[in-house]
């Protein structure tokens, strides 16, 4: 089942992207490969010792297929965060054990396991959805959170287009700041 939830987040981005380009006249290429693009930020980040994007082979992104609500116009499925320790010790030792990152000889204080897909945009608790962020990371990308579900709260934004710009941010940090103002222009 978490593959197929795996599955579809891929799929769903593959056949929205252009769509969401026409319909948001979106200053982005939403054609390009999500993973694995390159930027300045990256190179001034880039450490062998963790990671700066989530790593597709382990962390792909799923929606919350075990609802306690629905949420926002389009009443989508909503999660309440529920992540034990174990899970998120284990996520940090398949990402040190996989890429050879070090993230468990750092100090626990500069990460935290993030949703890719952030649960208020209908991401779920799945491993597939969780993976190390580190602080310098988070603190690019966690302010386009709010501004994403605000924007999906007011019915300016649906799940499938907000799913695209959040992995297009999280993937590209250069884009994250220009992904803000295309959010807040909504």
């Amino acid at each position: 089942m978490k593959s197929m939830k795996s599955l579809f987040v891929f799929v769903l981005l593959a056949m929205t992207s252009l769509q969401v380009q026409a319909e948001f006249q979106s200053p982005f290429d939403l054609t390009e490969e999500i993973y694995f693009s390159r930027g300045s930020l990256d190179e001034e980040l880039e450490n062998s010792d963790y990671p700066i994007h989530p790593q597709a082979a382990l962390t792909t992104g799923s929606l919350c297929d075990q609802p306690s609500r629905k949420r926002y116009p389009e009443g989508i499925n909503y999660c309440e965060r529920d992540v034990d320790t174990y899970l998120k010790k284990e996520i940090i030792r398949k990402y040190d054990t996989t890429f050879r990152y070090r993230i468990q000889s750092m100090p626990r204080s500069q990460f935290k396991i993030d949703h890719l897909i952030p649960l208020c945009a209908g991401g779920s608790n799945h491993e597939s959805n969780l993976w190390p962020q580190y602080k310098k990371v988070y603190e690019i990308t966690d302010p386009l959170e709010p501004e994403l579900c605000a924007a999906m709260s007011n019915g300016r934004l649906l799940q499938k287009d907000a799913v695209v710009l959040i992995l297009r941010a999280k993937n590209n940090l250069d884009q994250a700041d220009s992904i803000l103002r295309h959010i807040r222009s909504l």
